[in-house]
C-alpha cells in the first residue's frame, strides 16, 4: 500500500472515507468537518482484553504524517510486547502526584516573588495564607479543594474583615489558576465561591478615608509639636519635609542624596519608588531645603536614616510620634496619620482656588482617564513651585 502524502492529505474532504497510512498497520486519517483538515486513529487489538480498540494521535495538519508514524510505530511496539498502549497511557496519568495546597501556593509565591518590587508585599503574600488559608486547606490536595472548602476559609473574615477576605481569596484564586494551568484540577473553585457567601457591604460605602488634620490647625500643631532648632532630629525633620512636599512618607523614607539637586532645588524620585512608577519632580521650598541642610552629613546615601540602626525608617515611626505628639485629626478623636497630611494639602489647594491639574500632579496622582494621559505629559513643574512655597510659608506661619 502506498503511503498517505500531504498532497493527498490536504485534499481530505468531510464526506470522504478514512485514508490509510500506508505505512502503520491499522493507522489512519478520519476526516472532519473542514477540508484539508482530520484526525489520526489507530485501530488496534488488545492483547489485555482482546476488544478492538481506537487510540487518537492528535489533528493533521498539526500532527505531520512522519510524526505520527513514530508515534503508531511507539504503541504498534508496546502491542508487540503485550501491553495495551492507551492502558499504559492512563497508567501513566494516574501516577501524576497531586501537590498539597500549601506545596502549590509556596512554589506559586516563589515564582511570582522575583517581579515584585515591594519586599514587603512578597512576604504578607505568604503570610496571608500561612495565617488563615494552611490550617484548614494546607495539607489537602489541589484535586480535592472544593467551592465549599474555599468558603469556609472565607467565611469567619468575609463580612467583618472584607478587605483580608478579599486578599485571601485573590491569593487562594492565584494558587488554584496555577493549579489548573498545570491540570492538577479540572476548574477553579474560587471562580463559584462567591454563590456560598453572603453579600458584602459595596467598598464605597466602607470605604474610609485615612485620618487628615483639618488644614486650618496644622501651623499650630507645627510650631508647638514638630518644630526644633535641633539638628539631626530625624522623626521631626521627616514629618516636617513629608508635610512641606505633600508626598508619600515611604518616598521620603527612602529618599537618596542623589535624587536631590540643591541648585535648581528639585527632588527628583525615580520609578522605582513611585507608587505609579513613572518618575516625578518635587519642587523645594526654602523651608524644605533648609531641612535638608540640617540633615547633611548624617547617612552618606540616606537622607533620613534611622539614628541607630543606619537603614530607611520603618513606616512606624511617623504613625508612633503622631500619637505621642496627640495629632488628633477630628471630632471623634482619631489620631492623624502622615498619609492624611497629602488630603490635608488637597484641601488647602482647593480652598485657595489652584487648578485642579497642579494640585494633582503635586500628589503624583496619575490620570485615570487613558486618551487624558496620553496627551498630557508635562508635570507642570513651574506652576507648582510658587504653589508649593505659598503651601510651605503657611505650614510654617505660626513658628
Amino acid at each position: 500500500m502506498a503511503l498517505l502524502t500531504d498532497t493527498k492529505a490536504r485534499h481530505i474532504k468531510p464526506e470522504d472515507k478514512p485514508i490509510p497510512h500506508g505505512g502503520i498497520t491499522g493507522l489512519t486519517l478520519h476526516p472532519s468537518s473542514t477540508k484539508g483538515r482530520g484526525k489520526w486513529v489507530l485501530r488496534y487489538v488488545s492483547p489485555v482484553t482482546q476488544k478492538r480498540r481506537n487510540a487518537g494521535l492528535g489533528s493533521y495538519p498539526e500532527v505531520s504524517i512522519a510524526e505520527v508514524a513514530r508515534l503508531a510505530q511507539t504503541m504498534r511496539e508496546q502491542l508487540s510486547s503485550g501491553d495495551d498502549p492507551l492502558e499504559l497511557k492512563k497508567a501513566e496519568t494516574t501516577m501524576v502526584v497531586i501537590p498539597t495546597f500549601e506545596e502549590a501556593a509556596r512554589k506559586v509565591h516563589a515564582e511570582l516573588l522575583p517581579g515584585w518590587r515591594n519586599k514587603k508585599h512578597g512576604k504578607q503574600w505568604i503570610t496571608t495564607l500561612e495565617q488563615h488559608v494552611f490550617p484548614s486547606l494546607g495539607a489537602v490536595p489541589l484535586d480535592a479543594i472544593t467551592p465549599a472548602n474555599v468558603a469556609d476559609v472565607l467565611r469567619p473574615s468575609w463580612m467583618t474583615i472584607p478587605e483580608t477576605a478579599g486578599r485571601v481569596k485573590q491569593r487562594i484564586h492565584k494558587v488554584m489558576q496555577w493549579a489548573w494551568a498545570h491540570g492538577y484540577c479540572n476548574a477553579n473553585p474560587v471562580d463559584v465561591v462567591d454563590h456560598l457567601l453572603p453579600q458584602q457591604v459595596s467598598v464605597s460605602i466602607r470605604t474610609e478615608h485615612q485620618p487628615a488634620m483639618p488644614w486650618k490647625v496644622i501651623p499650630l500643631y507645627i510650631a508647638s509639636r514638630v518644630y526644633t532648632t535641633e539638628r539631626y532630629n530625624v522623626t521631626r525633620a521627616l514629618l516636617l519635609f513629608v508635610i512641606l512636599t505633600a508626598c508619600r512618607s515611604g518616598e521620603a523614607r527612602a529618599m537618596d542624596w542623589k535624587e536631590i539637586d540643591f541648585k535648581r532645588k528639585i527632588w527628583t524620585i525615580p520609578p522605582g519608588r513611585m507608587k505609579g512608577s513613572i518618575r516625578h519632580r518635587v519642587p523645594l521650598s526654602e523651608q524644605a531645603i533648609e531641612i535638608l541642610e540640617h540633615m547633611k552629613g548624617l547617612h552618606d546615601e540616606l537622607v533620613f536614616p534611622s539614628p541607630r540602626k543606619q537603614t530607611v525608617l520603618t513606616d512606624m515611626v511617623l504613625t508612633s510620634f503622631l500619637r505621642k505628639t496627640k495629632a488628633v485629626s477630628d471630632t471623634q478623636g482619631r489620631f492623624a496619620v502622615a498619609h492624611g497630611f497629602r488630603s490635608s494639602f488637597r484641601d488647602w489647594c482647593s480652598e485657595h482656588r489652584y487648578p485642579h491639574d497642579v494640585a494633582e500632579r503635586a500628589l503624583a496622582h496619575t490620570i485615570k482617564n487613558k486618551s487624558e494621559a496620553a496627551y498630557h505629559r508635562t508635570d507642570l513643574l513651574d506652576e507648582r513651585r510658587p504653589m508649593m512655597q505659598t503651601w510651605a510659608d503657611y505650614v510654617m506661619s505660626a513658628i
